[in-house]
Formats: C-alpha cells, sequence, structure tokens
C-alpha cells in the first residue's frame, strides 16, 4: 500500500522542487586575489639545533634534528651535511654515504662536500680514497686551511 501525504506536505515539497536554489542578485562578484603567505622554513629550527649539538659533540641529538630537518625540507643541503657528519661522528658509515648521496643530488659535487666525504672515508680507515677525495676537494677550494689540516691527519696516521 502507498502512503499519502497530506496535501499541505505535498504542495510544499512540489513548491520547493519548482523553485530549487536562488541566490541573491546583490552578491559582490568582484574578482580579489589573495596574498600568498610568505613560505616558512619549517626545518630552520631544527637545523638550528642541530647545529648547536653537533658542536658541543652531542653526535645523536644532532642527527635527530637534521633528520627531522631533512624530513621537513628535503632540499636543504645543510641539514644534510650535518646528518652525514652526525652519522660519520657516530660511526655509522652506511647511513652517511646515504645522506652524501642525497646532499650531492641536491647540492652538486662541491668541495666542501667532498671534503666532508674524504674525512669519511679518513675516519674509516680508507686513506687510499680519502686522499683522492681530499686532494678533489683542495683544488676546487680558495681557501684551502681545513681540507689541509684533513690532509695533515690522514698523513700522521
Amino acid at each position: 500500500m502507498r502512503q499519502r501525504l497530506p496535501r499541505a506536505a505535498a504542495a510544499l515539497a512540489a513548491v520547493l522542487m519548482i523553485t530549487g536554489c536562488t541566490t541573491n542578485a546583490d552578491v559582490d562578484t568582484t574578482k580579489t586575489t589573495a596574498i600568498q603567505p610568505v613560505a616558512k622554513d619549517v626545518s630552520a629550527n631544527d637545523l638550528v639545533e642541530g647545529k648547536a649539538q653537533f658542536r658541543e659533540a652531542n653526535f645523536g641529538l644532532a642527527e635527530q634534528h637534521f633528520r627531522k630537518a631533512v624530513e621537513l625540507k628535503s632540499d636543504n643541503a645543510e641539514a644534510w651535511m650535518g646528518l652525514a657528519a652526525s652519522y660519520d661522528e657516530l660511526g655509522r658509515f652506511d647511513f652517511a654515504d646515504r645522506a652524501y648521496a642525497q646532499l650531492l643530488k641536491v647540492a652538486g659535487r662541491k668541495p666542501q662536500i667532498v671534503n666532508n666525504m674524504g674525512y669519511s672515508q679518513l675516519l674509516r680507515g680508507n686513506k687510499k680514497k680519502a686522499r683522492a677525495l681530499l686532494l678533489e676537494a683542495k683544488a676546487g677550494m680558495a681557501d684551502q686551511t681545513v681540507v689541509n689540516a684533513n690532509l695533515a691527519l690522514l698523513d700522521k696516521g
């Protein structure tokens, strides 16, 4: 059996279906442009804290902050460099190699990066590879103080 709607409800339903939605003609249709917000580097705080922890030789804490910084901003070359160096100091050379590989993708093969890669090889005892990388870095650096110090460490050991 079909249920019957009262006449008033049926009439109201019919009116609503016929009229549908209407818009007010007084709506302002002026086009506007939004001012784009300045992009904030969300990784900056972790980068600063990572550097502070690294300077204090808290390499585990430095690694945590640098890792968070690259997770927040994957093209942050400075954070990748800090992360790789932290892994070097922690003796996690497998992770250091991954971080250096990503750093090279982000920043290119710069002398400062190659110097750090050479120092990483020095820490591992790979003297031949360390020397080749450090000499490559030295050839491209204007200020050779750091790379010369690394070469001196290599010659000591």
